[in-house]
């Protein structure tokens, strides 16, 4: 046999794997790697099958350097769709319930592996441990259900309910962020209208539907919007929450600067880089929000003003002290800040995000008896500042900003 009827013949064999997986149900994914196609910056393809309204269908995920495109095709054109993407790309692996099937190609040859998986026999006892632990794994409590229809086009899980496996660090940071939000809702006081909650830089919005669907099965109905940059995330994220009929759940594109809601009762930014956090913040704060959520990254303000104390100047000769100074101060006079102005505040350990590695997290609640700022906690951000020669920090200018006008229209 010619080496290209050999080529042709082993693609065939893997298209007839797929195709049968599909019809038989044994599917569970295929992966397109080193696209050599037409379309610029395209690095990988991912088809899975996903229940939308009660039908199945094809959905692929088309990975970007800079962003994901998600699109679904009824299953009978998932022959000819895999069969099209097949030849534009040099290698694919096919996941089925039984093997797993890899195709490479080069200019001189194609080549196919087939690993079937292995079936063990177990013992009764063994059988029994793992049915135990099954429904330990079961009965762990989860802030999120497993089952919720959203996870399944935002593609966290698959048609059967199962957990990708590339998303369990992100199906492990939502049910944190879940965890975190529902002591601090629990300590609300008691609302006469729906809650309103701002989610800014909502991304690929996995975190602004977890909230959504925990506030909706908890009776609330809230109204929910996420604001995000990218038209073609907001798009995508329109379109979940349509067919997840979250009716009261929206997405707008902009910033914290251009999305200037009147109401809010939760204000969620994390990962607004650098001021944006402040604005954010401040947003929050300016409106009474009840509570205030965020996950500060890129601290650029701070460090060009830094003039530590001489003490000091040794273990900052090091860049990256010198950088975890500047955060460290930045959050503290934030964290100081949301206090002074009637916030109980934590800055604890969170789940790092995909968008950056920092793992910390602000989080901020009413307290009832605030009237105006604190002047001993104003007066320790004052000898923060004044100590390490800082002549700016956006958050304080906004808030005294805020304050003036308020002073201003008291006066009148």
């Amino acid at each position: 046999m010619s080496q290209m009827a050999s080529a042709v013949n082993q693609e065939q064999q893997f298209l007839d794997a797929f195709q049968q997986a599909i019809e038989t149900q044994g599917f569970d994914r295929m992966i397109l790697s080193q696209y050599q196609g037409e379309i610029e910056h395209l690095e990988k393809i991912t088809l899975r099958i996903i229940s939308l309204q009660n039908h199945s269908v094809l959905n692929v995920l088309y990975r970007y350097k800079t962003q994901d495109v998600t699109k679904n095709y009824p299953l009978n054109e998932a022959l000819s769709l895999a069969t099209s993407l097949l030849m534009q790309c040099k290698q694919a692996n096919l996941f089925t319930n039984d093997a797993e099937l890899q195709l490479k190609k080069n200019k001189k040859k194609v080549m196919l592996k087939v690993t079937k998986k292995k079936v063990e026999l177990k013992s009764e006892h063994m059988q029994h441990t793992q049915g135990a632990m099954q429904q330990h794994d079961r009965a762990k409590h989860r802030y999120v259900d497993q089952d919720r229809y959203f996870l399944q086009p935002l593609g966290i899980t698959d048609a059967k309910a199962e957990i990708i496996p590339s998303m369990a660090r992100k199906w492990k940071q939502i049910n944190k962020f879940i965890e975190i939000f529902s002591g601090a809702v629990g300590q609300m006081s008691t609302q006469e209208h729906a809650l309103r909650v701002v989610d800014f830089g909502s991304g690929k919005g996995y975190l602004t539907f977890a909230l959504y669907d925990y506030l909706n099965h908890k009776g609330q109905a809230p109204f929910v919007t996420g604001v995000e940059l990218n038209e073609k995330m907001v798009d995508f994220c329109q379109k979940v929450a349509e067919v997840s009929q979250f009716k009261q759940l929206d997405f707008f594109q902009g910033d914290v600067r251009t999305y200037q809601p009147e109401h809010l009762d939760v204000m969620i930014a994390l990962h607004a880089c650098d001021v944006a956090t402040d604005f954010a913040i401040h947003t929050g704060i300016r409106l009474n929000a009840q509570i205030i959520m965020c996950a500060p990254c890129c601290h650029k303000e701070l460090r060009p003003q830094l003039n530590s104390p001489e003490v000091l100047k040794p273990m900052l000769q090091f860049g990256i002290h010198a950088g975890q100074q500047a955060e460290m101060l930045t959050d503290t006079i934030r964290a100081l800040l949301l206090k002074a102005y009637g916030y109980e505040t934590k800055v604890f350990e969170f789940v790092a995000l995909e968008h950056t590695s920092k793992n910390k997290m602000i989080l901020a609640t009413k307290r009832k008896d605030y009237t105006q700022p604190d002047p001993a906690v104003l007066a320790q951000i004052y000898a923060l500042k004044n100590m390490y020669g800082i002549q700016k920090h956006s958050l304080e200018l906004l808030l005294n900003q805020q304050w003036d006008q308020q002073d201003i229209g008291r006066k009148c």
